[in-house]
């Protein structure tokens, strides 16, 4: 079988001037990026000025936006529900203007003392006003498997989008995520979860260490994910986050020439497969 997909790729992974970004984004074969942040600001504290800028670079360049990539629910869910709503709803301002639907997001950290289940329900009430103000404005939330909030196990992450049953919430999928929570992504999680996903990250780790490394060189069961959602029917985006030089908590770092790798590396592997890569 045979499939075509688009590339993209974490923008400020390469370089914080989203010139740079886009000229390396240029130079693996890709005509869309994903927008976390420009100039080192990151998206939810752009001014309108930033965004205007940042559009009319991306559509003198011809460019399409994957998806925002925010930080909205990266946060405690302790906080008051109001907090995430009002930042979303700066960031969807950002997705019109950048003429894409689609915006990560995250389920929330919790204090060390506090167990998923002593969350659960701050995480869905939540979740769903997100959602609520998502389907509001026309836009998608894609939650993002991020280790350490409530959505980072595949039963966690169904309960979730089970529970606020949005139309307007769906899935971002991680395998190197997933790797560093203790599960096998493809094993453990896919037959799960596969009716929700409509967006691909692409990064691979090693279990043992947690590192994160090039796809297909890690546990991450990457070919076998390729080949489900190939096999599926799959034609939405594959979205390069490498993460090879260094990661934080509102993102990470390769550098052009790591993400020249990584974006080589993913190719190989999508190539292999018979995934064409756009």
């Amino acid at each position: 079988m045979s499939a075509e997909w688009t590339l993209s790729g974490f923008g400020d992974e390469i370089d914080p001037d989203p010139v740079v970004q886009l000229a390396v984004m240029e130079a693996i074969g890709a005509s869309h990026i994903e927008v976390r942040s420009a100039w080192g600001i990151n998206v939810v504290d752009l001014d309108e000025d930033a965004v205007e800028r940042l559009a009319s670079l991306l559509s003198q360049r011809a460019f399409g936006v994957s998806a925002v990539a925010s930080p909205i629910g990266k946060v405690d869910v302790s906080l008051p529900v109001d907090h995430e709503v009002g930042r979303l709803e700066r960031v969807i301002k950002v997705a019109h203007a950048l003429n894409t639907r689609n915006i990560r997001v995250f389920s929330f950290y919790r204090a060390g003392h506090r167990s998923a289940a002593d969350v659960r329900d701050d995480v869905m009430t939540r979740m769903r006003a997100l959602a609520d103000l998502a389907e509001r404005e026309g836009v998608m939330l894609l939650h993002e498997n991020e280790k350490g909030i409530y959505g980072d196990t595949p039963e966690r992450v169904l309960d979730l989008v089970e529970t606020v049953g949005s139309p307007s919430l769906r899935l971002a999928w991680d395998n190197a995520n997933f790797v560093q929570v203790g599960c096998r992504p493809f094993t453990e999680g896919w037959s799960m979860l596969n009716g929700y996903v409509d967006y691909l990250q692409v990064k691979d780790a090693i279990a043992a260490s947690g590192e994160i490394v090039p796809a297909g060189e890690g546990d991450g069961e990457l070919a076998e994910t390729l080949t489900a959602l190939r096999d599926g029917g799959y034609t939405g985006f594959a979205s390069l986050e490498p993460h090879l030089a260094s990661a934080h908590e509102l993102g990470g770092f390769s550098g052009p020439r790591a993400f020249g790798d990584a974006a080589r590396a993913f190719r190989g592997l999508a190539g292999e497969l018979g995934i064409d890569l756009r």
